[in-house]
């Protein structure tokens, strides 16, 4: 893996060569042009001044569990990212803020909350670009994930492979590419099931009612039309199930129908998460100019079932949801090169929404006297029986948002050793609110000495609340909605003690970010790089109830900064990394959503800076690989000094910080005409680390949550 501090202006390649019609020539021109056409995609998206850290599928297939790793577990080995329940990710003190692209194209963000949509062995190379981003890159700006697919036209052949072991771990999948004549093509899919689908709410080494079943496809065609031009579709799919794992030896809170006994290991959770994608792009490069003009489109839907009387024993609420969103769009943008020095690049994305929401909600009947405790105004009690009897609150409800963004940037080579890159941008939204931003970005790249290059970089964001997760509900329905037999007004279990909800405003930010990079000895290259951003209406996300369905809200005024490390050692047969970063993420003054909120909570945030409960002070990993004769030894690390819990005030303590270690090792047979196999062994938390991500409490934070307990792998690929 390697740091890649972005450099000037690409290099363009303007040889015009085309295919021909026949012979050896043909599949080399058509070579040659694919390249060709491949570096006009890439010079029309600009990195300058941000920062980048690369995977490329020889790291991914090295590391420990190698392409049949969750995407999530390859970006965790990048600097300053802490890893969280639910397979969620922060990069430096962001909740979530991820925006994901296949070949600079925009993906819209889904609903999924453990799904992993993207699958790495759909990757040539993967790259995490974060900082004072360009103005090419808006709306969704805590970090971007840049996944470049693989091609058959560069690499034919694939392979089928088998892998599993522990918590019943069984995996199957495949990969081919192709080509013929000018078109080309890359397949994928695996098929997943295993025991341990959701983080173990108690550390057990094979949770209670956790199983999962996942199946994921991905598809990439291109058909070069000419020496110029070419066609790509992008097609892919994510269906996932999970069972909701349970947490043995809880004591239920309400009486439901007389009884109260009900037992917290039998709960029958489940949810069920479909993503499915789609990405037509035209390209064309002739001379001194390229332009790409995309559509894009993606549904993601979320369907939770509640057991309907152990949730309502526990929780007072069982509660069915069903979240759809459905999203299109169109990314059209273009790079000009102006003599030597000057590459003008701009484009425009157009997107449009459609979230709705179904809930079905079984509550019980309560008392509320209207003279209680900041804690609980109502001063709510359940009803005695008869009167224990569910109630059911049905809300149904949806909502259109469009979106529109443009941009325009100079990347200006002032002298050979220095670039300037600097453009404007300008973003609206018009759904549940609407609001607008123009964002001016400045980067700057300098290259004092040989070996050495220094960033910097300053910009200013705007990222509305993600509307797929903006909850159309009315809190009101669940006042006053009890049966006649009970006294008016009568309120209910799931009746908040603040029904407050002012709507998620958008966050408007400066970011500012300053970093190094130093290549020693031609094999070793290590980095520094720190950053700093003052929010207003700071995003953040919680988990609220019992569905597993993340709900965005605002702190009025937040701040983030930090410094990272980064080092790597690449060689003929042994590679290695390591990276840090020290972080610092507050927020002040809940504005949104308040309802969510225990009112004293809400009282000392007014006044008061807090951690946010997704900072992680210290993040490191790191990992190696050493090749000899065709067995590969691997082996890599995570450390976290653990994220945010509740103390003496919200967020006030973390959990304990941890170390898990994974090891593997593969071998590559050659089987002559018969192909090749690769057998390979894994072993996952090598020392078997039990620890918590999670303990329960915490601003927004739903349930308790453990990192895996140690497995053992093992696999067989086979060439095809």
């Amino acid at each position: 893996m390697a740091l890649a501090m972005s450099s000037a202006a690409q290099a363009q390649i303007n040889d015009q060569s085309g295919p021909s019609q026949s012979g050896p020539s043909a599949v080399e021109n058509v070579t040659v042009t694919a390249h060709r056409l491949d570096e006009a995609r890439n010079s029309i998206q600009t990195q300058t001044g941000a920062s980048t850290y690369t995977f490329s599928q020889k790291d991914i297939e090295a590391a420990p569990g190698g392409e049949n790793n969750l995407l999530n577990q390859v970006i965790l080995q990048a600097p300053s990212v802490a890893q969280d329940s639910f397979g969620q990710l922060h990069v430096r003190g962001e909740h979530n803020a991820l925006q994901y692209r296949l070949n600079g194209v925009i993906i819209p963000e889904g609903i999924s909350v453990f799904g992993q949509t993207l699958d790495p062995r759909l990757a040539s190379s993967v790259k995490l670009i974060t900082g004072a981003l360009p103005a090419e890159y808006g709306l969704v700006t805590g970090a971007v994930i840049d996944m470049q697919t693989r091609s058959g036209q560069f690499e034919p052949g694939g392979q089928v492979s088998i892998y599993g072991g522990s918590h019943g771990t069984l995996e199957p999948s495949f990969d081919y590419g192709g080509n013929s004549g000018t078109f080309n093509y890359f397949v994928a899919g695996d098929y997943l099931e295993d025991h341990d689908g959701i983080e173990s709410p108690n550390g057990a080494s094979v949770p209670i009612h956790d199983h999962t079943a996942q199946y994921h496809g991905f598809g990439y065609f291109e058909d070069i039309l000419d020496s110029n031009s070419r066609v790509t579709l992008i097609a892919g799919i994510s269906h996932d199930h999970f069972q909701i794992p349970d947490n043995p030896d809880q004591l239920a809170g309400f009486t439901v129908n007389g009884d109260s006994s009900f037992n917290s290991a039998q709960l029958n959770e489940t949810q069920r998460e479909i993503t499915d994608y789609g990405i037509l792009s035209y390209l064309h490069s002739q001379g001194r100019f390229n332009f790409q003009v995309s559509a894009f489109a993606r549904y993601s839907s979320l369907n939770f079932s509640p057991d309907p009387t152990g949730d309502l024993e526990f929780d007072g609420i069982a509660q069915a949801a069903f979240k759809k969103d459905t999203s299109f769009g169109l990314q059209a943008e273009g790079d000009y090169e102006i003599g030597d020095n000057h590459t003008i690049r701009g484009g425009v994305i157009v997107q449009t929404e459609r979230a709705t929401s179904d809930t079905t909600s079984q509550v019980l009947p309560a008392n509320c006297t209207g003279a209680g405790t900041m804690a609980d105004p109502y001063d709510c009690a359940e009803v005695a029986p008869p009167n224990d009897v569910p109630v059911t609150v049905i809300d149904n409800g949806g909502k259109t948002q469009n979106s529109y963004s443009a941009y325009l940037q100079d990347e200006w080579k002032i002298v050979p050793q220095f670039t300037l890159n600097y453009g404007v941008r300008f973003d609206q939204y018009d759904g549940f609110d609407r609001e607008n931003q123009l964002s001016p970005r400045i980067n700057a790249v300098w290259q004092p000495f040989d070996g050495t290059t220094v960033h910097f970089g300053y910009s200013r964001f705007f990222t509305p609340p993600p509307f797929e997760l903006v909850a159309a509900e009315s809190v009101a329905k669940f006042v006053d909605t009890c049966p006649g037999t009970v006294s008016s007004p009568c309120y209910t279990t799931a009746t908040p003690a603040l029904t407050r909800d002012d709507i998620s405003k958008a966050e408007r930010a400066n970011y500012f970010d300053l970093g190094v990079s130093q290549q020693l000895f031609d094999h070793f290259t290590f980095g520094v790089d720190s950053y700093f951003k003052r929010s207003h209406n700071l995003i953040d996300e919680g988990q609220f109830g019992a569905p597993i369905i993340l709900t965005p809200f605002n702190y009025k005024h937040g701040k983030q900064y930090g410094i990272e490390f980064s080092a790597s050692y690449n060689s003929d047969n042994f590679t290695a990394y390591a990276n840090a970063g020290l972080e610092h993420a507050e927020g002040k003054d809940i504005v949104s959503s308040q309802f969510d909120f225990d009112p004293g909570d809400l009282a000392y945030i007014a006044d008061h800076y807090i951690h946010l409960d997704h900072e992680q002070y210290l993040s490191a990993s790191g990992g190696m690989t050493y090749n000899w004769y065709g067995t590969r030894l691997s082996a890599d690390f995570l450390y976290g000094s653990g994220l945010r819990k509740d103390g003496a005030v919200p967020n006030g303590d973390h959990v304990p910080g941890y170390l898990q270690v994974n090891a593997g090792l593969s071998h590559d047979f050659d089987l002559g005409d018969g192909g090749d196999v690769t057998a390979r062994f894994d072993v996952i938390n090598l020392f078997d680390e039990k620890y918590e991500i999670r303990d329960g409490t915490g601003v927004g934070v739903g349930a308790p949550q453990f990192g895996p307990r140690r497995g053992f792998f093992f696999g067989l690929s086979k060439s095809i």
